[in-house]
């Protein structure tokens, strides 16, 4: 029995004089159903309730933001953009596309597919870092193990952009030799800051000078104190070199992985940090 049909039996049974719990279960609605019909027969009239409802049932439902397109479109987006969060697929969805979704719809989205997690703590004290207050100020440098191979990263704080060497060696030399590259991308800046380990003493101690005015070493186990380069190697190793182990006859593959890479973060990638902007985007606003 159609609704329209269900309350003009409600009407004449109504009329009748038929309670309203025998109307219910006469049309098979549920009581509440019956007195709101009855409500509208007082208020409205029969005709006009009719055709009441005959005009709800012309309206549609608007059509969902998380339908199937709009789904396959965020998958398809945080798989090309090797796995990318939220913002980013909020900011390819509108450049792209032009669709306008929150980021919450996208977690929502991303939630059915994927099992996500969230890296902030609760209760976790964090320390303050030293922020840079323009380019070339601060540049942030680590290694990265690859098995037999080490990736020496360098980020700039500011612009977030990085350099990566890729060498079969973690002694002081290697990381004077990867200094000197990353000197003629950066030029001189005003603080390095590495962290304790064997590359960046002896040689590499001595001729930082020559590439910055301060070398400053963070504190062991403060690993916040290199939270953007830490940032950057997660980055390095999900959407570049991978968890693997590489062999020292592997060098060359690495880094033409390493330089295909660095040509996406460095003139492709919109970070959160930048309002999405690029970092060779910030480099040449500065020129």
């Amino acid at each position: 029995m159609k609704s329209i049909t269900k309350i003009e039996v409600a009407w004449n049974l109504h009329r009748e004089g038929v309670k309203a719990e025998r109307i219910a279960k006469r049309v098979g609605v549920h009581r509440a159903t019956v007195y709101r019909w009855l409500k509208n027969f007082r208020y409205l009239g029969y005709k006009r309730t009719i055709q009441h409802y005959q005009t709800c049932k012309k309206y549609k439902r608007k059509r969902t933001k998380r339908d199937a397109i709009t789904k396959r479109r965020v998958y398809a987006i945080r798989e090309k953009y090797h796995h990318c969060c939220g913002e980013k697929i909020q900011y390819h969805l509108k450049r792209d596309y032009n669709i306008d979704l929150s980021v919450k719809t996208i977690y929502l989205i991303l939630n059915e597919k994927y099992r996500l997690r969230s890296k902030y703590k609760k209760g976790r004290s964090y320390v303050k870092l030293i922020k840079s207050e323009k380019d070339r100020d601060i540049v942030q440098v680590d290694t990265v193990h690859f098995g037999s191979l080490f990736a020496y990263t360098y980020i700039d704080t500011f612009t977030r952009q990085a350099h990566v060497e890729v060498e079969s060696g973690i002694e002081a030399e290697d990381g004077a030799r990867t200094l000197k590259k990353a000197g003629e991308v950066f030029g001189r800046v005003q603080m390095m800051q590495t962290d304790g380990g064997p590359e960046f003493k002896g040689r590499f101690k001595e001729k930082v000078s020559r590439y910055a005015r301060i070398h400053r070493v963070s504190r062991p186990y403060k690993k916040n104190e290199q939270a953007f380069i830490e940032s950057f190697n997660r980055s390095l190793r999900k959407e570049c070199l991978g968890w693997k182990k590489y062999r020292k006859e592997e060098l060359g593959e690495a880094r033409s992985l390493v330089k295909e890479f660095l040509h996406f973060y460095n003139n492709e990638r919109p970070h959160l940090g930048l309002n999405m902007r690029i970092p060779n985007d910030i480099a040449v606003c500065r020129i």
